[in-house]
């Protein structure tokens, strides 16, 4: 796009004394008359631009002014440029990597070192381990669709294992609990919904274009999603062996009680469901469910499926 041709001249000659013509040309892919149309452009802009002749010559900002750059520190930038990193890990984007590098050419060649200091103060990777090709297909699909206003069309496969096939108004991704959704408007409920991305399966982008309805995503939809997902949250009372305290913590913070043996009791409020029952039984034999009594009868006929099948 030509606006974003003109701001990277621009930062380019905030940062140089002095670029050619031709050198910009071959940066930007178009011709020489091109970038001294642009040149214009920033000039009628109120940014006084002066060309220099002779075998140094070339296009730079008039000496005396200056941009103010105090809107964004360094602190600032390298806050901006650790976050698009870490997206774009996951979402891959050439935008990202543009704007990286437009952040780094407001600082002079001096500042630069402290930024990369900076930066590298803290790594944010939301890819999955091993990576995750598939998701990232899914994920650069769904955000082409948002940015076009477009239908999605997949097929959907529920906590129970239904399938269905949904076509939807996508509107946003989610990012939550390490897991990707989309926020959407689904055709077929007749309302919004957040479809977990590792469900959906055979995504395509429709040919429809939908007029986008009006969602206020200030107020987090997605906060309550697990409460609305299952009416019937239990109290879950639960002891582990003490060897899973680091364990413990991770997935139910610091608020736990120790008994005699260095057990440690876990309380949490969880919905009631399959995903329910598969989570305890991934701790193995160093949990024990106290209560709710029939969720430990539930466990116990599971394992004893388990044990007669592996045990022929």
């Amino acid at each position: 796009m030509k606006l974003d041709r003109l701001i990277s001249i621009l930062v380019i000659l905030l940062r140089k004394e002095r670029v050619q013509a031709k050198e910009l040309a071959e940066m930007f892919e178009v011709s020489t008359r091109t970038i001294l149309r642009d040149v214009d452009a920033i000039n009628l802009a109120g940014i006084p631009i002066v060309t220099y002749q002779g075998i140094n010559g070339g296009i730079g900002i008039a000496e005396g002014y200056r941009l103010d750059k105090s809107v964004l520190t360094n602190e600032d930038i390298a806050a901006i440029i650790t976050t698009l990193k870490g997206m774009s890990k996951t979402l891959p984007n050439t935008k990202h990597e543009v704007l990286m590098e437009k952040l780094k050419n407001v600082l002079p060649v001096s500042q630069l070192e402290i930024l990369n200091t900076k930066v590298n103060q803290l790594v944010i990777d939301l890819s999955p381990w091993g990576g995750n090709d598939c998701l990232k297909e899914k994920l650069a699909l769904i955000r082409q669709a948002i940015e076009n206003t477009k239908k999605i069309e997949f097929s959907y496969i529920d906590l129970h294992g239904n399938r269905t096939k949904r076509k939807v108004e996508p509107y946003s991704l989610v990012l939550k609990g390490q897991k990707w959704y989309v926020y959407a408007w689904c055709c077929l409920r007749q309302d919004f919904r957040l479809f977990k991305i590792s469900r959906i399966k055979e995504l395509i982008i429709s040919d429809s274009v939908y007029e986008p309805r009006e969602v206020s995503l200030d107020q987090l939809p997605w906060e309550d999603r697990w409460g609305q997902a299952s009416h019937n949250m239990i109290a879950l009372e639960l002891i582990f062996e003490k060897e899973m305290e680091n364990i413990i913590e991770e997935w139910f913070g610091e608020d736990r009680v120790k008994d005699e043996q260095g057990r440690i009791m876990v309380k949490s409020l969880m919905p009631e469901n399959e995903w329910l029952y598969g989570f305890i039984l991934s701790f193995g034999t160093t949990v024990e469910v106290i209560s709710p009594p029939h969720v430990r009868s539930i466990l116990g006929e599971i394992s004893k499926g388990i044990y007669e099948k592996y045990s022929k």
